[in-house]
């Protein structure tokens, strides 16, 4: 199962390669890892998605609180969450191929922001299954570059569970 952890750390220099060790000795892959302010000055967020069962996400989690400059660790998978990633995706496009992308492009709600004779670059925000969605309809015309950001997620404190929600409405 993959686990989403949300890690409040010190800004301070070695920080993330500690906890990148950390990962690394127990022979876990980081996934997706995300870096930033959080909304205390000095503090940031780290967001990183790790493929391990229960146990070992458990105790990871207690290896990573006993670190110096941890603030704190909370595994949110389970948590009622808003995620979203970024991704820029640059595609073939000559102008035969561009009004259909354009079509594309806003069927999901992104953006073109670069444009060429021969290519387009696409802006993507959304949910990880969102960008999934979006680059299996862009491979038919050849996908040349993608970069991704990586999850982001803070807990709904409305509690609010979008994706009980969307299950129960393919079921009725």
């Amino acid at each position: 199962m993959k686990h989403t952890l949300s890690v409040l750390v010190e800004d301070e220099a070695g920080v993330l390669t500690r906890i990148a060790g950390l990962f690394a000795r127990r022979g876990f892959n980081i996934e997706s890892l995300a870096v930033g302010p959080a909304e205390k000055e000095g503090i940031s967020r780290i967001t990183m998605v790790v493929p391990c069962d229960e146990k070992e996400i458990e105790q990871v989690s207690a290896q990573l609180d006993k670190l110096i400059h941890v603030r704190e660790v909370n595994d949110v998978t389970a948590k009622p969450c808003v995620e979203r990633e970024l991704m820029l995706v640059k595609v073939n496009a000559d102008a035969t191929q561009r009004s259909e992308v354009m079509q594309l492009v806003q069927v999901f709600r992104a953006r073109i922001v670069d444009i060429s004779e021969k290519t387009v670059t696409v802006q993507v925000v959304g949910d990880p299954g969102k960008m999934v969605a979006i680059l299996q309809m862009l491979e038919k015309f050849g996908i040349i570059e993608v970069a991704r950001t990586g999850k982001l997620a803070l807990v709904r404190e409305s509690g609010v569970n979008t994706e009980y929600l969307k299950s129960a409405g393919r079921k009725a």
